[in-house]
């Protein structure tokens, strides 16, 4: 059986061996990017430290520092976090999807499960830098994909791990850009760039109290069996 790594994918790949298909106006992506979510005065005021904080220092960051001054404080504003799901961040996962084993560590998920990820509901990958450049990770162990195949690898796992038709999500940034994803069957959809230095910031972070909403609901309706089905380390 073939074994392929999330740093070793691209869309164009992923698209021949698994018969995927990217496509404009995906209904749950356009679902998820307008829902509708409130921010509290406290999220309005961190959104603004911390683009003050991302205008001084985007053009120095490297990806652990965007990751630990920016991205992370992002997400926890949204709270994404209890018993029954939380954020995690670097855990491998993996599933066998047709003849392919797909695994990797992705730079963050949302699954199920509070100290250990069960079922994987969204994928997210950064990278400071804007072209795809084929060079060794940190490791030394394989080429760097793009950010957005990546994510799209480790959103595949998480629709074979969830056994269902619901959408999977997914996100990348890229330096102050956010893109969002979303995968259903065999169709993805990516967003336009929301940029964290202007006024998207504050939509970027509605984005994800919306997807907060979603994974709940996915959790309430998780079936006892899908928690034990997972492969994730």
């Amino acid at each position: 059986m073939e074994t392929l790594f999330f740093g070793n994918c691209t869309l164009t790949g992923l698209d021949k061996r698994f018969g995927l298909q990217q496509t404009f106006g995906l209904l749950a992506l356009d679902q998820w990017l307008t829902a509708q979510a409130e921010l509290s005065a406290y999220q309005r005021e961190s959104c603004d430290h911390l683009q003050k904080l991302l205008r001084l220092n985007n053009a120095g960051w490297n990806e652990q520092e965007l990751s630990l001054h920016f991205i992370g404080p992002i997400f926890s504003l949204a709270e994404i976090s209890s018993q029954q799901y939380n954020a995690f961040a670097n855990r491998q996962i993996s599933a066998q999807v047709g003849d392919v084993f797909l695994t990797g560590k992705s730079d963050g998920m949302i699954a199920s499960g509070y100290r250990e990820p069960e079922i994987p509901y969204f994928a997210f990958q950064r990278s400071v830098v804007t072209e795809y450049k084929k060079e060794k990770d940190p490791e030394g162990e394989r080429n760097v994909a793009p950010s957005e195949a990546q994510a799209l690898g480790a959103m595949l796992v998480g629709q074979h791990l969830n056994g269902d038709d619901r959408p999977v999500y997914g996100s990348y940034v890229i330096g102050q850009n956010w893109y969002f994803m979303a995968l259903q069957g065999k169709q993805y959809g990516v967003s336009p760039a929301y940029s964290a230095s202007s006024d998207d910031i504050i939509e970027v972070v509605r984005i994800l109290l919306a997807l907060k909403a979603i994974v709940e609901q996915y959790v309430l309706q998780l079936p006892a069996y899908f928690a034990q089905s997972a492969t994730v380390a």
